[in-house]
């Protein structure tokens, strides 16, 4: 199992997260390896998550590649980074795509938590 097929199994057996409980929308994640692509559709309501496996409609498109959508499943790359530097791409809802970022796990390291150059 990838890093990525595990990260959305998480989200499967998790089923809630009370950090999106004002949130109502969908997000599709085209997974691009190659000439394969792999679609998984996360829908959010109040809280409630279902994820699924396909190409339906989503308020939010992120398109990304496989090497880039397993380093965020470690934790060890930050979407936003991985935006700003044109790695993932968004169509639809921003901001939506941004709240999704919290769902990725975080790398620990020292850097993260202490000092004033955090990853500038």
């Amino acid at each position: 199992m990838t890093a990525t097929s595990a990260f959305f199994e998480r989200l499967t057996v998790a089923g809630q997260d009370p950090r999106f409980s004002k949130v109502c929308g969908s997000v599709r994640f085209d997974i691009r390896d190659g000439g394969h692509l792999e679609q998984w559709l996360l829908e959010i309501d109040h809280g409630r998550m279902r994820v699924t496996r396909g190409a339906d409609p989503a308020t939010t498109v992120i398109m990304v590649s496989a090497q880039v959508a397993e380093a965020m499943a470690r934790g060890e790359v930050n979407g936003l980074a991985a935006i700003t530097r044109g790695e993932i791409l968004v169509d639809g809802d921003l901001g939506l795509a941004l709240r999704i970022g919290r769902l990725f796990p975080r790398a620990p390291g020292p850097s993260r938590s202490s000092g004033p150059d955090r990853g500038a």
